[in-house]
């Protein structure tokens, strides 16, 4: 087991685990008292503490169809996407992720992870971006002339103080 604290690694040691959460870290390997209590052997292996991810989008995934995807999908399907890219993450060791802008299915992910009903990271999340016509936030962006249309304060799109004020107070 890895101990970030002193920059140590330790050997045999046996890490308690009640409703999800670690309760102990005991000297040696122990044999449960209860013999109910599920072992994971993982004496061979290293235990890191959980990685933190501090720049995700956790409603969609780099790949060659990605632009494909913003005019085919619905938000349902970016949702019943996100359950998958959710618990990969967490599998991949990411406890904790900062998601920096997306639909309102990032808001309802964390949610959903909050009350238990999907697995997935800690997700703190900034809700929809917000950005100036042509930025990053910009849902247009990149795309042909005519089919940029006006986006605006709701899409995350600014581009006045008064712009900015209402794209904040709708979120």
């Amino acid at each position: 087991m890895i101990d970030t604290q002193n920059g140590e690694l330790l050997k045999k040691k046996t890490i308690v685990v009640s409703h999800g959460l670690i309760t102990a870290v005991e000297n040696n390997f122990i044999t449960p008292s209860d013999p109910s209590f599920e072992v994971i052997d993982l004496s061979n292996k290293t235990v890191l503490p959980g990685f933190i991810d501090m720049h995700v989008h956790i409603e969609h995934e780099t790949n060659a169809n990605q632009y494909l995807k913003e005019f085919t999908d619905n938000l349902a399907d970016v949702a019943f996407e996100s359950l998958g890219f959710a618990k990969t993450t967490l599998m991949a060791g990411f406890i904790t992720v900062r998601d920096l802008g997306g639909s309102g299915v990032n808001i309802a992910l964390r949610n959903a992870i909050n009350a238990g009903k999907v697995e997935g990271p800690r997700i703190y999340t900034a809700g929809k971006s917000i950005a100036t016509t042509g930025g990053h936030a910009d849902p247009t962006n990149g795309m042909r002339e005519d089919l940029m249309g006006d986006p605006g304060p709701e899409d995350g799109v600014i581009n006045s103080v008064a712009d900015a004020r209402k794209a904040v107070r709708q979120r």
